[in-house]
């Protein structure tokens, strides 16, 4: 969103506090109250007990099945597939306010570059449905491939003419504008032509069914097979998955989803009845891909060819999804004959058959293992620490999970290898103790330690009242340790909104550089609503991040004094802080 076109934190602020997350769930699940809460099954994973939860006191909402959570906007983007300022508006339409915008003023002077990119995507998508039905050899082809026209109406496939058709047919939005939306190429005399030509289209959507790209494929032998849109402002093709709006357009409870290769692929096993493919734009499976996935489902099925190419993507798509991983989740993998695709197998075998294969497709931690035996010689000593080696370099990026844990104790037997030694060797090979600055890439490949800032931060958001224990932002700065900015950037935020909850605090750090850590650490709920346990346990961190901060110091003056002469301050430092050590023999 352009700085003109920002929304108020203080008005989302006030936003958070007029709106009742109850009656904003409420309307849309079923909530059954219990205790101080209120329960229901969780309305984006398929469950039998409720483990959905929603808190009025924190404005808050937590699944301990499938692990979302968030306030009453983070609801609505997921449950109504919403953009972040469409949902902002669509809570202040319940209480019949405007959202205000920073500049405003200007806004009208420059129109929403998306919603005119969708428009004509719409639109493009359209055009191409009706030059279908007026072209024989496009038509011949989809009927040799055995698609029906409902399949072929669903996906809403069309075909782009030669010549450049579509840049007639849109010149209304002006050469940028098709630019732009990748409808169109600029060639380096300034000539602006039809990206796509003679070709079947697939239009590409997104999660809330707009188009947003497309993909072509060339009727003969003409290159290249494949064509996509490229990178737009509204198409990014390493966060879309093609396939995936149909499928939970057919259930809003998914129970698993078969993640193919190709376009072709998702429609014809969707004709014979698996209607719950999807397939990649192009690129490698990406750690955006699996989140997606597993959030929606319990079940992902990785189905490849079993080609040299098939393994290589399988292999990079489980080292992106081992750190996504959770106890509830299951992923396989399923490599097809060599030669073979789901659309010839499919048509082969039947929907029955065909599914029947999932059953016997080789879990995660059975493919991880395989692997690694294929690459190593176990009947050497070398052989099997390398083994090793490696896999301990994978199971690193993993969440502490019992999965883990089972990986863990196949490696021992694998390697007749101690599970002692092989948990140390973990323990050496992970960058744990490094910090982590809050970097989102670093967070999303490896676990967040329960540290006593982490501790305290997560304490904190879930009782923002405990900031009366915590000091000044500057004193905790002070303490000079990995994570006190954050600390003192919540301790700041609960200061200048008092009366601030868990959701608030969540809708104050979206979109910066600490969103995905304290994502995590909502995860981190108290273990009891006492408020006597909960303020002596935060006010333990505090003195733990004393402890600690004293420790660096003291570590670091001794350090120096072994190789320079230390000033008159730093020795009246260093015989402070060996006091205060010699006080508290624990730290």
């Amino acid at each position: 969103m352009s700085k003109a076109g920002r929304i108020p934190k203080e008005f989302i602020d006030q936003l958070l506090a007029r709106v009742d997350i109850i009656d904003v769930i409420g309307g849309r699940v079923p909530l059954k109250k219990a205790g101080r809460e209120y329960t229901a099954c969780c309305p984006f994973h398929n469950e039998k007990t409720p483990s959905f939860t929603v808190s009025p006191t924190k404005q808050f909402y937590h699944c301990f099945g499938c692990g979302v959570h968030g306030s009453a906007i983070t609801f609505l983007m997921e449950y109504e597939h919403l953009e972040y300022p469409e949902a902002i508006e669509a809570l202040a339409r319940t209480i019949g306010v405007p959202v205000p915008r920073e500049g405003a003023e200007d806004a009208p002077k420059r129109p929403r570059k998306d919603k005119n990119l969708y428009t004509l995507l719409e639109e493009a998508a359209a055009w191409f449905q009706a030059q279908l039905p007026q072209n024989p050899d496009a038509l011949g082809y989809l009927q040799r491939r055995g698609l029906s026209k409902d399949v072929i109406k669903r996906f809403g496939l069309g075909f782009a003419p030669p010549n450049s058709f579509l840049g007639r047919e849109l010149a209304r939005y002006g050469d940028d504008k098709l630019v732009a939306s990748g409808m169109a190429i600029r060639h380096e005399t300034g000539r602006v032509y039809d990206r796509f030509r003679e070709r079947i289209m697939f239009p590409i959507r997104d999660r809330r069914g707009r188009v947003i790209g497309f993909g072509g494929r060339v009727i003969g032998d003409g290159s290249p097979k494949y064509l996509n849109s490229p990178e737009t402002e509204v198409f990014h093709k390493g966060a879309e998955l093609y396939g995936l709006f149909e499928a939970r357009n057919d259930t809003r409870k998914l129970e698993r989803l078969l993640v193919v290769e190709g376009y072709m692929d998702v429609i014809a096993l969707a004709q014979y009845g698996i209607t719950y493919a999807v397939a990649t734009l192009g690129t490698a499976t990406t750690p955006e891909h699996i989140r997606q996935l597993l959030r929606l489902v319990p079940e992902v099925v990785f189905c490849f060819d079993g080609d040299r190419a098939g393994r290589d993507a399988a292999w990079r798509a489980l080292e992106n999804a081992l750190p996504e991983l959770r106890d509830d989740k299951e992923i396989r993998f399923l490599f097809l004959p060599q030669g073979e695709d789901p659309d010839t197998q499919i048509r082969q075998m039947g929907k029955a058959a065909f599914e029947a294969g999932f059953d016997t497709a080789l879990t995660l931690s059975a493919y991880l293992l395989a692997v690694l035996k294929e690459r190593f010689n176990l009947s050497t000593k070398e052989g099997k620490s390398r083994l090793l080696n490696d896999g301990v370099k994978l199971l690193v990026t993993m969440p502490v999970i019992l999965l883990r844990e089972q990986i863990l104790g196949e490696l021992s037997t694998l390697t007749n290898t101690p599970l002692e030694l092989v948990h140390r060797h973990l323990k050496k090979s992970s960058t744990g103790d490094a910090p982590l600055a809050y970097n989102q890439a670093r967070l999303g490949d490896q676990d967040v330690r329960r540290t006593p800032i982490r501790h305290a931060i997560a304490l904190l958001l879930h009782h923002p009242v405990l900031v009366e224990l915590a000091g000044s932002s500057e004193q905790i700065l002070g303490y000079d340790l990995p994570g006190t900015a954050l600390l003192a950037a919540i301790i700041e935020n609960i200061e200048e909104s008092p009366h601030i909850h868990l959701a608030g605090l969540l809708e104050r750090f979206r979109q910066t550089e600490h969103e995905v850590i304290i994502q995590r650490l909502t995860d981190w709920r108290p273990e009891t609503d006492d408020e006597t346990v909960i303020r002596r346990e935060f006010a333990d961190c505090l003195q733990q991040i004393r402890r600690q901060s004293r420790q660096k110091q003291l570590e670091a003056l001794l350090h120096r004094g072994q190789t320079h002469a230390l000033s008159e301050q730093e020795r009246s430092d260093l015989a402070y802080l060996l006091l205060q050590d010699y006080k508290s023999p624990g730290a």
